[in-house]
């Protein structure tokens, strides 16, 4: 009688299996990688901050590009590994090259879960972020600027100085303003990235927005809606000065003949019989 040996059991830790273990080096090496590209370019293309409001942005970004790294980082990983096995085994890998990812319940849950910590965190930032904004449009002290938007130029009517309009954006430092945005024509979009300012201007719309900004300096204003044919160039400078400068500024502005603060319809005829006083 043949004695029946038992069958030594095989081990199924994942580091002993190579492709599994390929993988999570991949994973490890991408995180890092990832997590610093796509922080420090976002942060570069805008420019140091020149607000509160932007600082914030800007941390919420570093935080928010380094917890999504490693899920860019799986799916980059599980992209080229099937790559790599599509390329190596063809239409029929063997059952040892098919670890069923796709069907792990675990895997799904970790999936899930990462996803919705991720947009919760970009929900309750951006909270946070709204705040700063609705505690300067209740400031008393706020400067009140009405921009309207035409194609394609920015008009900035300074409410509470009888009259003075100009193309170009002046403000005090570390005094807030309220941006009363609306439009004259189309839809447009005003911008100022080291601000952290940006809403849409809507025709026959005003929609408030404020920021305080806190660096001495020069920016521009932007148009972040495709309006037409000239969208690229509605851009203009933004001056961010000392009081003392501000009220230079203001006092050799032209007075303009014109009453009250209308909303321009959606046609733009209300901005035009203005721009014409």
């Amino acid at each position: 009688m043949t004695d029946m040996k038992p069958h030594s059991k095989i081990s199924t830790h994942w580091w002993q299996k190579s492709e599994l273990r390929n993988a999570a080096i991949t994973f490890v090496i991408l995180t890092p990688i990832i997590g610093y590209v796509i922080s420090e370019v976002q942060v570069r293309l805008m420019g140091p901050p020149a607000s509160q409001v932007m600082k914030t942005t800007e941390n919420l970004m570093y935080i928010f590009s380094w917890a999504a790294a490693p899920v860019i980082a799986l799916v980059f990983t599980i992209a080229i590994r099937s790559f790599r096995n599509k390329v190596h085994y063809g239409d029929n890998p063997p059952e040892e090259a098919d670890h069923s990812i796709r069907n792990s319940p675990k895997a799904n849950i970790i999936w899930v879960t990462s996803s919705a910590i991720l947009c919760l965190f970009a929900v309750v930032g951006g909270m946070i972020v709204l705040q700063h904004d609705n505690e300067s449009i209740l400031d008393d002290g706020a400067v009140k600027i009405r921009v309207t938007g035409q194609q394609w130029l920015w008009n900035y009517d300074y409410i509470g100085t009888q009259g003075v309009r100009s193309n170009e954006l002046h403000m005090v430092v570390d005094k807030p303003v309220v941006f009363e945005v609306t439009s004259a024509d189309v839809k447009h979009s005003f911008w100022i990235v080291e601000l952290g300012t940006k809403v849409d201007a809507n025709p026959g719309v005003v929609t408030e927005v404020a920021v305080t900004p806190n660096k001495i300096g020069q920016f521009k204003v932007r148009c972040a809606e495709l309006c037409g044919l000239l969208h690229s160039y509605m851009q203009n400078r933004v001056v961010v000065q000392t009081q003392d400068e501000y009220d230079a500024w203001l006092a050799t502005q032209p007075r303009r003949d014109f009453s009250g603060d209308p909303i321009p319809e959606a046609d733009g005829t209300q901005a035009k019989e203005a721009a014409k006083a």
